[in-house]
Protein backbone atom coordinates (compact mmCIF):
# COMPACT_ATOMS: atom_id res chain seq x y z
CA UNK A 1 0.00 0.00 0.00
CA UNK A 2 1.48 3.24 -1.04
CA UNK A 3 0.86 6.30 0.91
CA UNK A 4 1.32 10.18 0.40
CA UNK A 5 0.67 13.58 2.33
CA UNK A 6 -0.29 16.50 -0.03
CA UNK A 7 -0.35 19.57 0.67
CA UNK A 8 -3.58 21.21 -0.92
CA UNK A 9 -4.12 24.92 -2.29
CA UNK A 10 -7.28 23.26 -3.50
CA UNK A 11 -9.21 23.46 0.03
CA UNK A 12 -11.86 25.75 -1.79
CA UNK A 13 -13.74 23.31 -3.21
CA UNK A 14 -14.22 21.40 -0.04
CA UNK A 15 -15.71 24.60 1.46
CA UNK A 16 -18.98 25.90 2.95
CA UNK A 17 -20.38 29.03 4.60
CA UNK A 18 -22.14 28.42 7.91
CA UNK A 19 -25.31 29.43 6.29
CA UNK A 20 -25.58 26.52 4.12
CA UNK A 21 -27.31 22.92 4.16
CA UNK A 22 -27.00 19.43 4.54
CA UNK A 23 -27.59 18.45 1.03
CA UNK A 24 -24.81 21.18 -0.34
CA UNK A 25 -22.40 19.02 2.46
CA UNK A 26 -22.90 15.95 0.71
CA UNK A 27 -22.57 17.44 -2.65
CA UNK A 28 -19.00 18.26 -1.35
CA UNK A 29 -18.27 14.66 -0.03
CA UNK A 30 -19.74 12.92 -2.83
CA UNK A 31 -17.79 15.09 -5.78
CA UNK A 32 -14.94 15.72 -4.52
CA UNK A 33 -14.36 12.40 -2.58
CA UNK A 34 -12.00 13.85 0.76
CA UNK A 35 -14.56 12.81 3.28
CA UNK A 36 -14.33 16.13 5.03
CA UNK A 37 -15.83 19.46 4.34
CA UNK A 38 -14.03 22.25 5.57
CA UNK A 39 -17.16 25.84 7.20
CA UNK A 40 -15.49 28.85 7.09
CA UNK A 41 -16.67 32.44 7.29
CA UNK A 42 -16.33 35.00 4.99
CA UNK A 43 -12.25 35.73 5.17
CA UNK A 44 -11.88 32.11 4.88
CA UNK A 45 -11.11 31.77 9.67
CA UNK A 46 -11.92 28.16 10.19
CA UNK A 47 -15.34 27.36 12.09
CA UNK A 48 -15.26 23.71 12.40
CA UNK A 49 -15.16 20.40 9.59
CA UNK A 50 -18.27 17.97 8.86
CA UNK A 51 -17.71 14.49 7.99
CA UNK A 52 -19.30 11.53 6.44
CA UNK A 53 -20.14 10.42 10.13
CA UNK A 54 -21.21 13.86 11.36
CA UNK A 55 -23.66 14.02 8.76
CA UNK A 56 -25.23 10.40 9.31
CA UNK A 57 -25.48 11.28 13.03
CA UNK A 58 -27.25 14.04 12.04
CA UNK A 59 -29.61 12.19 9.58
CA UNK A 60 -30.09 10.06 13.09
CA UNK A 61 -31.66 12.58 15.00
CA UNK A 62 -34.05 13.46 11.89
CA UNK A 63 -32.12 16.22 10.11
CA UNK A 64 -32.57 16.57 6.36
CA UNK A 65 -30.75 16.98 3.18
CA UNK A 66 -32.35 21.19 3.70
CA UNK A 67 -31.40 21.37 7.50
CA UNK A 68 -29.07 23.62 8.26
CA UNK A 69 -25.30 22.31 8.63
CA UNK A 70 -24.30 24.52 11.70
CA UNK A 71 -25.81 21.58 14.40
CA UNK A 72 -23.47 19.17 12.98
CA UNK A 73 -20.45 21.10 12.74
CA UNK A 74 -17.23 19.86 14.86
CA UNK A 75 -16.12 23.20 16.08
CA UNK A 76 -13.01 21.43 18.03
CA UNK A 77 -11.12 19.49 14.66
CA UNK A 78 -7.31 18.64 14.44
CA UNK A 79 -5.65 21.69 12.93
CA UNK A 80 -2.08 22.15 12.26
CA UNK A 81 0.33 25.28 11.59
CA UNK A 82 1.66 25.63 8.10
CA UNK A 83 5.31 24.79 9.41
CA UNK A 84 4.45 21.55 11.00
CA UNK A 85 6.91 19.27 9.53
CA UNK A 86 4.91 16.43 7.51
CA UNK A 87 6.18 13.50 9.01
CA UNK A 88 4.37 14.70 12.64
CA UNK A 89 1.38 15.44 10.20
CA UNK A 90 1.46 12.01 9.33
CA UNK A 91 1.61 10.43 12.85
CA UNK A 92 -1.03 12.41 14.19
CA UNK A 93 -3.36 11.15 10.91
CA UNK A 94 -2.39 7.91 12.02
CA UNK A 95 -3.19 8.27 16.01
CA UNK A 96 -6.73 9.84 15.49
CA UNK A 97 -7.88 7.40 12.37
CA UNK A 98 -8.15 10.80 10.13
CA UNK A 99 -7.16 11.25 6.32
CA UNK A 100 -7.27 14.99 6.41
CA UNK A 101 -5.61 17.61 8.55
CA UNK A 102 -6.51 21.34 7.49
CA UNK A 103 -4.03 23.46 8.28
CA UNK A 104 -4.41 27.53 9.84
CA UNK A 105 -2.44 30.13 10.11
CA UNK A 106 -1.90 32.29 13.29
CA UNK A 107 -5.05 34.13 12.78
CA UNK A 108 -6.97 30.92 12.13
CA UNK A 109 -7.63 31.21 8.50
CA UNK A 110 -7.14 28.17 6.21
CA UNK A 111 -4.13 28.14 4.30
CA UNK A 112 -4.05 24.57 3.21
CA UNK A 113 -5.37 21.31 3.72
CA UNK A 114 -2.95 17.70 4.19
CA UNK A 115 -4.48 14.83 2.45
CA UNK A 116 -3.60 10.96 3.05
CA UNK A 117 -4.05 9.40 -0.30
CA UNK A 118 -3.70 6.05 -1.19
CA UNK A 119 -1.30 6.45 -4.27
CA UNK A 120 -2.74 4.81 -8.35
CA UNK A 121 -5.07 2.18 -6.58
CA UNK A 122 -7.97 1.36 -4.19
CA UNK A 123 -6.16 -0.24 -0.62
CA UNK A 124 -7.23 -3.96 -0.87
CA UNK A 125 -9.36 -5.10 1.71
CA UNK A 126 -8.97 -8.50 2.58
CA UNK A 127 -12.55 -7.90 4.42
CA UNK A 128 -15.14 -10.88 2.93
CA UNK A 129 -18.38 -9.68 1.51
CA UNK A 130 -21.44 -12.23 1.88
CA UNK A 131 -24.08 -11.85 -0.94
CA UNK A 132 -27.67 -13.52 -0.42
CA UNK A 133 -28.93 -14.35 -3.72
CA UNK A 134 -30.69 -17.45 -2.97
CA UNK A 135 -34.34 -15.90 -3.16
CA UNK A 136 -37.33 -16.42 -5.44
CA UNK A 137 -38.64 -13.66 -6.15
CA UNK A 138 -42.15 -14.36 -6.56
CA UNK A 139 -43.52 -11.13 -6.37
CA UNK A 140 -41.79 -10.32 -9.77
CA UNK A 141 -42.90 -12.61 -11.88
CA UNK A 142 -43.01 -13.37 -14.69
CA UNK A 143 -39.53 -12.06 -14.65
CA UNK A 144 -38.23 -14.15 -12.51
CA UNK A 145 -38.94 -17.51 -14.17
CA UNK A 146 -36.03 -17.93 -15.90
CA UNK A 147 -33.74 -15.92 -13.71
CA UNK A 148 -33.66 -15.70 -10.26
CA UNK A 149 -33.89 -12.23 -9.05
CA UNK A 150 -30.53 -10.97 -8.09
CA UNK A 151 -29.54 -11.88 -12.14
CA UNK A 152 -32.27 -9.01 -13.15
CA UNK A 153 -30.43 -6.50 -15.81
CA UNK A 154 -30.43 -2.86 -14.32
CA UNK A 155 -28.95 -1.05 -17.41
CA UNK A 156 -27.58 -4.41 -19.07
CA UNK A 157 -26.07 -5.55 -16.46
CA UNK A 158 -27.59 -8.45 -13.45
CA UNK A 159 -27.99 -6.88 -10.10
CA UNK A 160 -25.33 -8.88 -8.49
CA UNK A 161 -22.70 -8.05 -11.07
CA UNK A 162 -23.46 -4.00 -10.08
CA UNK A 163 -23.00 -5.11 -5.88
CA UNK A 164 -19.70 -7.23 -7.02
CA UNK A 165 -18.17 -3.65 -9.21
CA UNK A 166 -19.32 -1.30 -6.44
CA UNK A 167 -17.56 -3.27 -3.64
CA UNK A 168 -14.61 -4.01 -5.92
CA UNK A 169 -14.37 -0.06 -6.31
CA UNK A 170 -13.77 0.30 -2.76
CA UNK A 171 -10.97 -2.52 -2.66
CA UNK A 172 -13.33 -5.88 -1.65
CA UNK A 173 -12.17 -9.00 -3.96
CA UNK A 174 -13.02 -11.86 -1.89
CA UNK A 175 -16.62 -12.88 -2.35
CA UNK A 176 -19.19 -15.69 -1.34
CA UNK A 177 -22.28 -16.05 -3.00
CA UNK A 178 -25.17 -18.07 -1.59
CA UNK A 179 -27.66 -19.61 -3.97
CA UNK A 180 -30.74 -21.82 -4.20
CA UNK A 181 -33.13 -21.30 -6.64
CA UNK A 182 -32.01 -21.41 -10.01
CA UNK A 183 -28.31 -20.84 -8.61
CA UNK A 184 -26.53 -22.62 -11.77
CA UNK A 185 -27.27 -19.54 -13.36
CA UNK A 186 -24.98 -16.90 -11.23
CA UNK A 187 -22.74 -19.62 -11.29
CA UNK A 188 -22.31 -20.11 -15.31
CA UNK A 189 -22.50 -16.34 -15.30
CA UNK A 190 -20.15 -15.48 -12.65
CA UNK A 191 -17.85 -18.71 -12.58
CA UNK A 192 -15.01 -17.82 -10.38
CA UNK A 193 -14.82 -14.32 -10.73
CA UNK A 194 -11.70 -13.83 -13.00
CA UNK A 195 -13.54 -12.32 -15.45
CA UNK A 196 -14.79 -9.30 -13.22
CA UNK A 197 -11.00 -9.25 -11.59
CA UNK A 198 -12.40 -10.67 -7.99
CA UNK A 199 -12.59 -14.31 -6.21
CA UNK A 200 -16.10 -15.58 -5.52
CA UNK A 201 -17.13 -18.63 -4.05
CA UNK A 202 -20.34 -20.37 -3.49
CA UNK A 203 -22.79 -21.48 -1.00
CA UNK A 204 -25.52 -23.89 -1.94
CA UNK A 205 -28.85 -23.84 -0.01
CA UNK A 206 -30.09 -26.89 -0.26
CA UNK A 207 -33.58 -24.88 0.74
CA UNK A 208 -34.13 -21.21 1.63
CA UNK A 209 -31.81 -20.34 4.93
CA UNK A 210 -33.45 -16.45 4.75
CA UNK A 211 -31.02 -13.52 4.99
CA UNK A 212 -28.58 -14.75 7.28
CA UNK A 213 -29.02 -18.97 7.71
CA UNK A 214 -26.54 -18.97 5.60
CA UNK A 215 -23.75 -16.98 7.18
CA UNK A 216 -23.31 -20.74 8.90
CA UNK A 217 -21.67 -22.02 6.25
CA UNK A 218 -19.16 -19.59 5.18
CA UNK A 219 -15.95 -22.42 5.17
CA UNK A 220 -13.08 -20.56 6.01
CA UNK A 221 -14.87 -19.16 8.90
CA UNK A 222 -14.15 -15.10 8.37
CA UNK A 223 -10.77 -13.52 10.87
CA UNK A 224 -11.93 -10.18 10.73
CA UNK A 225 -15.26 -8.14 10.26
CA UNK A 226 -17.08 -9.25 6.77
CA UNK A 227 -20.12 -7.72 4.88
CA UNK A 228 -23.39 -9.08 4.34
CA UNK A 229 -26.06 -7.58 1.65
CA UNK A 230 -28.73 -8.45 -0.18
CA UNK A 231 -28.75 -9.63 -3.47
CA UNK A 232 -32.17 -7.79 -5.04
CA UNK A 233 -30.62 -4.22 -3.41
CA UNK A 234 -29.61 -1.18 -5.66
CA UNK A 235 -27.33 1.07 -3.87
CA UNK A 236 -23.97 3.04 -4.53
CA UNK A 237 -23.32 3.10 -0.79
CA UNK A 238 -19.65 3.12 0.00
CA UNK A 239 -19.13 -0.19 1.32
CA UNK A 240 -15.61 0.79 2.29
CA UNK A 241 -16.98 3.80 4.35
CA UNK A 242 -19.36 1.47 5.90
CA UNK A 243 -16.71 -1.72 7.13
CA UNK A 244 -14.54 1.61 8.86
CA UNK A 245 -17.40 2.98 10.39
CA UNK A 246 -18.18 -0.32 11.54
CA UNK A 247 -14.75 -1.01 12.91
CA UNK A 248 -13.81 2.15 14.38
CA UNK A 249 -17.14 2.38 16.61
CA UNK A 250 -16.42 -1.50 17.85
CA UNK A 251 -19.38 -2.70 17.17
CA UNK A 252 -20.73 -6.47 17.02
CA UNK A 253 -22.52 -5.54 14.68
CA UNK A 254 -23.61 -2.72 12.01
CA UNK A 255 -26.82 -2.21 10.16
CA UNK A 256 -27.26 0.04 6.64
CA UNK A 257 -30.70 2.01 7.46
CA UNK A 258 -32.04 4.61 5.21
CA UNK A 259 -34.83 7.48 6.39
CA UNK A 260 -38.23 7.18 4.73
CA UNK A 261 -40.91 9.73 4.70
CA UNK A 262 -44.47 8.78 4.65
CA UNK A 263 -47.11 11.18 4.01
CA UNK A 264 -50.74 10.48 5.99
CA UNK A 265 -53.21 10.93 3.82
CA UNK A 266 -55.57 12.37 5.87
CA UNK A 267 -55.77 14.64 8.73
CA UNK A 268 -54.57 13.32 12.11
CA UNK A 269 -56.94 14.31 15.25
CA UNK A 270 -55.05 14.26 18.52
CA UNK A 271 -57.58 13.50 21.86
CA UNK A 272 -57.02 13.50 25.33
CA UNK A 273 -60.26 11.50 26.44
CA UNK A 274 -63.40 13.35 24.00
CA UNK A 275 -61.44 16.52 24.39
CA UNK A 276 -59.53 17.46 21.51
CA UNK A 277 -55.86 18.46 22.17
CA UNK A 278 -54.16 18.96 18.28
CA UNK A 279 -55.01 18.63 15.04
CA UNK A 280 -52.18 18.12 12.12
CA UNK A 281 -53.61 18.04 8.14
CA UNK A 282 -51.70 15.03 6.64
CA UNK A 283 -48.49 15.33 9.07
CA UNK A 284 -45.66 13.39 7.26
CA UNK A 285 -43.94 10.74 9.33
CA UNK A 286 -40.54 10.40 9.29
CA UNK A 287 -38.84 6.90 10.02
CA UNK A 288 -35.86 4.33 9.37
CA UNK A 289 -35.77 1.10 7.32
CA UNK A 290 -33.60 -1.48 7.03
CA UNK A 291 -31.55 -1.02 3.76
CA UNK A 292 -30.30 -4.82 3.38
CA UNK A 293 -26.73 -4.27 3.97
CA UNK A 294 -24.78 -4.93 7.02
CA UNK A 295 -21.25 -5.58 8.35
CA UNK A 296 -20.93 -8.33 11.32
CA UNK A 297 -18.00 -9.63 13.43
CA UNK A 298 -16.78 -13.09 13.00
CA UNK A 299 -18.35 -14.01 16.32
CA UNK A 300 -21.89 -13.40 15.26
CA UNK A 301 -21.65 -16.48 12.95
CA UNK A 302 -21.84 -18.20 16.06
CA UNK A 303 -25.69 -17.40 16.84
CA UNK A 304 -26.84 -19.49 13.65
CA UNK A 305 -27.55 -22.90 13.98
CA UNK A 306 -26.84 -25.20 11.04
CA UNK A 307 -30.22 -26.13 9.08
CA UNK A 308 -31.66 -22.97 10.40
CA UNK A 309 -33.62 -20.43 8.78
CA UNK A 310 -33.46 -17.30 10.14
CA UNK A 311 -33.18 -13.49 8.86
CA UNK A 312 -30.88 -10.56 9.74
CA UNK A 313 -33.11 -8.52 11.75
CA UNK A 314 -33.74 -11.40 14.24
CA UNK A 315 -29.80 -11.57 14.58
CA UNK A 316 -29.72 -7.97 15.61
CA UNK A 317 -32.19 -9.02 17.80
CA UNK A 318 -30.71 -11.68 19.77
CA UNK A 319 -27.66 -9.05 19.91
CA UNK A 320 -29.64 -6.78 21.84
CA UNK A 321 -30.86 -9.49 24.11
CA UNK A 322 -27.26 -10.11 24.67
CA UNK A 323 -26.48 -6.39 25.41
CA UNK A 324 -23.68 -6.62 22.20
CA UNK A 325 -23.02 -3.13 20.76
CA UNK A 326 -24.92 -3.06 17.21
CA UNK A 327 -25.54 0.50 15.53
CA UNK A 328 -26.79 2.05 12.80
CA UNK A 329 -25.20 3.45 9.60
CA UNK A 330 -27.99 6.17 8.04
CA UNK A 331 -26.90 6.29 3.72
CA UNK A 332 -27.97 9.19 1.87
CA UNK A 333 -27.03 7.09 -1.50
CA UNK A 334 -28.75 6.15 -4.04
CA UNK A 335 -30.90 2.83 -2.58
CA UNK A 336 -33.60 1.12 -4.08
CA UNK A 337 -35.10 -2.66 -3.50
CA UNK A 338 -36.17 -4.67 -6.00
CA UNK A 339 -38.69 -6.40 -5.10
CA UNK A 340 -41.63 -5.81 -7.28
CA UNK A 341 -41.91 -5.12 -10.89
CA UNK A 342 -42.29 -1.74 -10.56
CA UNK A 343 -39.58 -1.17 -8.97
CA UNK A 344 -37.49 -3.07 -11.36
CA UNK A 345 -39.22 -0.72 -13.92
CA UNK A 346 -37.83 2.57 -11.71
CA UNK A 347 -34.73 1.37 -10.98
CA UNK A 348 -33.76 1.00 -14.98
CA UNK A 349 -35.66 4.55 -15.22
CA UNK A 350 -33.39 6.10 -12.64
CA UNK A 351 -30.38 4.21 -13.63
CA UNK A 352 -30.69 5.78 -17.24
CA UNK A 353 -31.26 8.95 -16.51
CA UNK A 354 -28.28 9.28 -14.08
CA UNK A 355 -26.21 8.19 -16.73
CA UNK A 356 -27.35 9.81 -19.71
Amino acid sequence: MNNNIIYSNEWKETSLLLNSDIGQAVRILNEIGLKLVLVIDEKDSLIGTISDGDIRRGMMRGLTFSSAIESIVNREPLVVPPDLDKNIVFQLMIVNRIQQVPIVDEKGRVVGLHIWEYINSTPERRNMMIIMAGGIGSRLLPYTKDLPKPMLLIGGKPILEHIILNAKAEGFFKFVITIHYLGHTIEQYFGNGEKLGVEIDYIQEEYPLGTAGAIKYINPKPSNAFVVTNGDVLTNINYGRLLDFHVNSNAEATMAIRSYEWKNPFGVVETDGLRITNYQEKPTSLCYINAGVYVLQPSVIELVNKFEHIDMPSIFKQLLINNKKVIAFPIHENWEDIGRPIDLEKANFDFNNRNN
